[in-house]
């Protein structure tokens, strides 16, 4: 009897490995999304994509997010209003225009941060890249917060 729940349990242990594994490589080995060689599906002016999300978030989401929560690749124009390096030393650019509450943070790749350094406060600017989450306030903080912008690269420095 002994070996027989002995046996069973091996045999079930090695299922568990092989199709962890199977998972665990099938997520690992499949194909990223190319964004800069993706067409953009919507160009707009960052204060036009916070204003949409700050009037209602629901809304901006169903356009600007597919139904299994892929984003849409978008043009983001203008006005760098700050660059910074985030905790994994990638490149991020916030355009934002004078006076507005909320600006659409842009975080670089690797591949693409070199870009990104060329780039100077007050420049006009069109980034791309892919949607992560949109701008709202936090009234307990009482804070506005950006627009994110993901695997971003710059279209046209003016």
């Amino acid at each position: 009897m002994k070996k027989k729940i002995l046996k069973w349990g091996l045999i079930m242990l090695t299922l568990v490995i092989v199709i962890g594994g199977g998972v665990f490589l099938y997520i690992f080995f499949q194909l990223h999304r190319d964004v800069q060689a993706t067409q953009a599906d919507y160009q707009l002016e960052s204060k036009q994509i916070v204003d949409e999300y700050l009037a209602d978030y629901n809304a901006a989401n169903d356009k600007y997010l597919q139904e299994e929560g892929e984003s849409k690749v978008i043009e983001i124009t203008g006005v760098v209003a700050g660059i910074s390096e985030d905790f994994n030393k990638q490149k991020v650019v916030l355009l934002k225009d004078l006076g507005e509450n909320a600006g659409v943070s842009c975080t670089f790749t690797t591949e693409t941060k070199q870009n990104a350094e060329k780039l100077k406060v007050g420049d006009s600017v069109t980034i791309k890249g892919v949607i992560r989450s949109g701008a709202g306030y936090d009234e307990d903080m009482e804070l506005y917060e950006d627009v994110i912008l993901e695997k971003c690269d710059v279209v046209n420095n003016k």
